[in-house]
């Protein structure tokens, strides 16, 4: 399985993301392309720099300065008039919405509100667009990277000046393991860790890989303490076992407790989750500070669903935290099946692995024959699951 990791000992942005990317190999003119494509005034510029007396690549946007800020649905658009494919498109905007979340709770601000500032410039945009064309032209099927340093001290921001790391970027690093740094600065941006965030799916120093190439993107400081590079590896994984893709996929679990939250509202905030594409929501009852009973209300998605899905929680319950834990998921191969019962076909989903198989029937399917047979719903499924040992499945 083709792979790559992230070493992010001097912290990631997007243009260090973008420049590892070039280093690494990626060609630079179907880059250039989509950006020239969103029709916008910015140019990019690729070169090769020193930092602490180590070579990388410095990807540079040039771009006029706008004083206009830009909100979600204008960034949207802008990627909708892009000549990007539907893969990078996508990534594209799931990369600006994970900036948007973090920034509607920074700000407990409603999402659609929520206006970028320097996520929004044409720098930004440029920066995250290119880098998902990038990602997407590596060819690699599982990103990792290592623990995060976000640097410390102060910096200067649109609201002031700020700690390290900005609210912002705290949000987005959420259930990331962060790496200490002597630095004074920002290391880690929030664009770097919205690109971080919603690749990678693992968090580990060591990778169990084969290198094939390092690409090194340098950020802008030349730092005293430590060369301000990204490297970027990419190679084969070691694994012994490699899972396919319908062995194991990346999902991302969220959950937030609630304690103030109507039992209709749960319900209802159950259907809307489902709706928009929720792999699965479930709620465990809790007992919570102040002797309060409650609810921990958990939500399995794909990683390209999680922002529409945490602002549907964040709107619904008035929740003021989402937790979120990005995890591997080991399932079986599935496939859609009929099974022929003697009260007609029965839909049914038939799982397999490593020469285990199974068949589940669906639920509605059971119990419309035992609603119109006037028989017990455990007849049906019992019958399905007989039916199927026999070998009559479709």
């Amino acid at each position: 399985m083709r792979v790559a990791h992230f070493d992010c000992f001097s912290g990631i942005s997007g243009d260090m993301v973008l420049g590892a990317l070039l280093d690494a190999g990626v060609d630079a003119a179907p880059i250039r392309a989509a950006l020239d494509s969103l029709g916008l005034p910015i140019t990019l510029e690729a070169e090769k720099v020193k930092r602490c007396g180590f070579e990388a690549t410095k990807a540079t946007v040039h771009a006029a300065d706008q004083e206009d800020y830009r909100f979600l649905p204008d960034v949207e658009a802008i990627l909708a008039r892009g000549a990007l494919t539907p893969r990078q498109r996508e990534l594209a905007t799931v990369i600006f919405r994970k900036v948007a979340v973090a920034e509607s709770v920074a700000h407990g601000m409603p999402l659609e509100r929520v206006h970028f500032h320097e996520v929004g410039a044409l720098d930004s945009i440029a920066d995250i667009v290119g880098a998902a064309v990038g990602l997407d032209l590596l060819g690699v099927e599982q990103f990792t990277s290592s623990p995060v340093p976000t640097g410390s001290g102060t910096v200067k921001c649109a609201h002031g000046i700020m700690p390290v790391p900005t609210p912002g970027t705290a949000e987005l690093l959420k259930g990331v393991p962060l790496a200490a740094s002597a630095v004074k600065g920002e290391l880690t941006t929030p664009t770097g860790a919205a690109i971080l965030t919603t690749v990678a799916t693992e968090f580990t120093a060591a990778p169990a890989m084969t290198i094939e190439r390092i690409g090194h993107g340098a950020g802008t400081k030349d730092f005293f303490e430590q060369p301000n590079i990204l490297r970027l590896w990419v190679g084969t994984s070691n694994a012994e076992r490699r899972m396919t893709k319908d062995e194991a996929d990346t999902v991302t679990v969220l959950e937030t407790n609630l304690d103030d939250c109507p039992a209709e509202v749960v319900g209802y905030c159950f259907e809307r989750l489902l709706a928009a594409g929720a792999l699965d929501v479930y709620a465990v009852p809790i007992h919570m500070k102040k002797n309060r009973p409650g609810v921990l209300l958990s939500v399995i998605a794909e990683p390209g669903r999680v922002a529409e899905l945490e602002a549907i929680l964040f709107r619904e319950t008035g929740t003021f935290g989402v937790r979120r834990t990005t995890t591997v998921r080991s399932k079986l191969a599935r496939e859609a099946v009929t099974v022929e019962t003697p009260w007609g076909p029965v839909r049914a989903k038939r799982g397999r692995r490593d020469g285990f198989e199974i068949v589940t029937p669906e639920y509605e399917d059971c119990a419309r024959v035992a609603r119109e047979h006037g028989i017990p719903l455990r007849e049906v499924y019992a019958v399905v699951g007989a039916t199927n040992r026999a070998g009559r499945g479709a």
